[in-house]
């Protein structure tokens, strides 16, 4: 009968010791998936304020292409309007190059 007893109380011992098992393994998965879940926050708002920065920048920089652009193009008409026309020397080149002469 004792054998029988110490069997029955180590069965029992191996039941809880597997239920404590159990235990600790859902309470792992649960601290897994929580961390999981901060990261991912984490994670989240760091590109979100990345993005937003590159985005700036992005726009800033391309204000300042354009502006230059238009800078340039403005440098670039008045250049065009401080230059005298010499219709008539255009003229005879013109009619030098594009004129067939017969001969």
């Amino acid at each position: 009968m004792d054998d029988h007893v110490v069997l029955e109380h180590l069965l029992e011992l191996e039941k809880q010791a597997a239920v404590m098992v159990n235990d600790a393994q859902a309470e792992a998965e649960r601290k897994i998936a929580e961390r999981e879940k901060q990261n991912r926050t984490r994670y989240d708002e760091t590109y979100a304020r990345e993005a937003r920065t590159l985005e700036t920048s992005y726009e800033q920089k391309i204000a300042a292409v354009k502006e230059d652009y238009q800078k340039q193009l403005e440098d670039y008409r008045k250049g065009l309007e401080t230059q005298s026309v010499d219709t008539k020397a255009f003229s005879s080149l013109a009619e030098k190059f594009l004129l067939v002469k017969e001969a």
